[in-house]
């Protein structure tokens, strides 16, 4: 083959590796949309199904957060009040260790007790040592409170 061959022939093949593009507008109605532009034939490659395989979907993993429910007590105690993002991962950060704690606590009480089960008095044991006296005490009456007013609304 000649140099000129191998020229001709890169040529072609150059021009056959670009894909025709298509305009798309985006948007509803009338009005300047902004356009975009698509390459055919572009992304991931779809998988191809075998026989007898289901498709499933991949769903998102869930992530518990207490978020909302130190946005409504900040709201309760200062109407006024933000807080952002960082603070809120803090504050979630803060509320998570705080759990574990009480549940590691009320698990070694259950078990030094020979029980299989964690019970309020369990957790109200893990509050008591977990917390300094006044904190205790707040925290205890309002988890007696919380206690009382479910067991009459399951009734």
């Amino acid at each position: 083959m000649s140099e000129t061959e191998k020229k001709e022939e890169k040529i072609t093949t150059d021009s056959e590796k670009e894909q025709p593009k298509e305009t798309t507008k985006k948007g509803k109605g009338k009005g300047k949309g902004r356009r975009t532009t698509k390459a055919k034939g572009k992304g991931k490659p779809k998988k191809e199904k075998k026989e007898g395989e289901e498709e499933t979907k991949q769903q998102k993993k869930r992530v518990e957060t207490y978020s909302s429910y130190i946005y409504r007590v900040l709201k309760q105690v200062h109407p006024d009040v933000g807080i952002s993002n960082k603070a809120m991962i803090i504050m979630n950060s803060f509320v998570s260790d705080c759990f574990d704690r009480f549940a590691l606590e009320a698990a070694e009480l259950s078990r030094l007790g020979g029980k299989g089960t964690i019970t309020s008095r369990d957790i109200q044991g893990a509050a008591r040592l977990l917390l300094p006296g006044e904190l205790a005490r707040h925290a205890v009456s309002e988890g007696t409170k919380a206690v009382t007013r479910y067991s009459n609304a399951v009734k």
